[in-house]
């Protein structure tokens, strides 16, 4: 008779499953993750502003084992908080710290002055990384495709914005602000920033990180009312209350509103959601205290207007005189104001001016020919923020440009949750990538890694610090390579 063998088991402690099993699910997402990667992986983020630096944060907290290399057109990084925040919005520019931590890990490398198109191609990068995630933003400006738009006084926002703050490339734009009226098209935030800018006190202005040849030409302008010009209505305007009231309380500039624009709003009030009616109210109680004070500059928003075209003299078109704005209805459901469309009439009023600005929205570009591009939408074509296998997009680049940078915070976090998914999936190659070490074999240009940032950043505090500025910022491309390979 043969004896049984016996298996010994070992004893189990309940208390320590118990307490095991409280802790299962955060064990088994991060085994998850840890079990699927590829070896060391390495991603690419093509873009530093906003959207990549929280993509960056997000998969650099979620994954253990991995290289994130983030290339920048500019030597410098932060994007569009550094160069499209308002100057005087100094609070909106503390998400620098949040970025500069996770710029720190050690896990990130910064590689400023990497243009990809010219310097690096979508090609070599794809080959060089697990992942690539596109997120360098809107280049272009809209247009408004009528005549007399080619005035070299008609100047989009954007390059207004960029010349302000600093972009390299609108450094040197000329702008005429010998004329006391300035028409600015758009009714969204920049379009409000900018006419903000144009009517605060330059004293004012001399204690941000505005640009000092901005400044100057600021304390030479003759300008003494900006209109701000809506297709819509006040229902519909796009900016927010807190830029509203911002130049409502500017020192020496009086708000001037059309009453006519305002028959029958007071009426919608009650059904409107908390964020419109707020700054209904607010509109409504500036339209009761209006008045022209001598010797102030003003304020004037216009709605119901749309742009029909800019009319001046001389044949190279330099000299700017009106811009003629033909009258708007609107047409939809009343019970969704939000949507109604601006429809065109033949009635036309004009607005002697020396200065357009249009303010109607950015859109992208490719910057690589072999980037999938729907250009009618301006915007890399993306289901949920994938691209195709290991291509990804987030931030404006795959939305078009919309909301504020929280927006683009739980954007750039989605898109690395698609990416985590992707990973823990096995949807990508476990082959070896040799990052950056591979795509540096190929360049002839000057790196820029964030030690180099640092000593650009030091020289444009301490050269602020002189003028008692927080910073001055390098607005030449040459000299800021110069600083960085001091």
């Amino acid at each position: 008779m043969k004896t049984s063998s016996i298996v010994s088991v070992p004893k189990i402690n309940i208390t320590y499953i118990f307490c095991y099993k409280m802790k299962s699910k955060l064990w088994l997402f991060k085994r998850l993750y840890s079990q699927q990667l590829p070896p060391s992986p390495k991603i690419c983020i093509v873009g530093a502003g906003p959207a990549g630096f929280y993509a960056a944060q997000h998969l650099l907290k979620k994954i253990q084992d991995v290289q994130v290399d983030m290339y920048e057109r500019l030597p410098v990084p932060f994007g569009l908080v550094r160069f499209g925040v308002a100057p005087d919005h100094p609070e909106v520019k503390n998400v620098i710290n949040t970025f500069t931590k996770t710029a720190e890990n050690p896990k990130l490398r910064f590689l400023g002055n990497m243009t990809l198109g010219a310097d690096v191609s979508l090609e070599v990068l794809k080959k060089a990384y697990h992942i690539v995630l596109l997120s360098y933003g809107s280049e272009e400006c809209n247009q408004l495709e009528i005549p007399g738009e080619e005035f070299k006084n008609c100047i989009n926002a954007k390059r207004v914005v960029g010349w302000y703050n600093g972009i390299p490339k609108d450094r040197n734009l000329e702008m005429d602000l010998s004329g006391e009226n300035v028409v600015i098209l758009g009714q969204g935030n920049v379009a409000i920033d900018v006419a903000r800018i144009l009517l605060k006190s330059v004293d004012e202005l001399r204690k941000t990180d505005i640009t000092s040849y901005a400044l100057e030409a600021l304390q030479k302008s003759k300008v003494k009312r900006v209109y701000l010009v809506g297709r819509r209505g006040p229902l519909q305007a796009a900016f927010t209350i807190k830029e509203l009231r911002e130049v409502l309380k500017l020192p020496s500039c009086s708000t001037i509103w059309r009453k006519e624009d305002f028959t029958d709003v007071e009426k919608h009030i009650p059904k409107l959601k908390r964020p419109r009616k707020r700054i209904t109210e607010l509109m409504l109680q500036s339209v009761n205290e209006n008045k022209v004070v001598e010797g102030q500059k003003e304020f004037r928003p216009v709605f119901y207007r749309a742009p029909s075209r800019i009319e001046g003299y001389n044949k190279n078109k330099v000299y700017m005189k009106a811009i003629v704005l033909c009258k708007t209805i609107l047409e939809g459901d009343t019970d969704h104001i939000h949507k109604m469309r601006a429809i065109s009439t033949e009635d036309e009023e004009s607005i002697d001016c020396s200065l357009v600005i249009p303010s109607i929205g950015y859109k992208a570009v490719p910057a690589d020919t072999d980037i999938p591009f729907d250009h009618n939408k301006g915007i890399v074509m993306n289901q949920h923020y994938k691209v195709k296998k290991g291509l990804y997009v987030c931030g404006w680049l795959g939305t078009g440009p919309r909301g504020v940078i929280l927006n683009t915070m739980n954007g750039a976090f989605e898109a690395a949750e698609v990416i985590l998914k992707d990973i823990s999936e096995g949807h990508l190659t476990n082959e070896p990538k040799g990052g950056f070490e591979e795509v540096k074999k190929g360049l002839n240009n000057q790196v820029v890694e964030w030690k180099d940032w640092l000593k650009i950043d030091k020289v444009e505090q301490e050269e602020g610090a002189k003028l008692g500025k927080p910073r001055e910022k390098i607005t030449d491309l040459a000299e800021m390579l110069k600083v960085a390979a001091s």
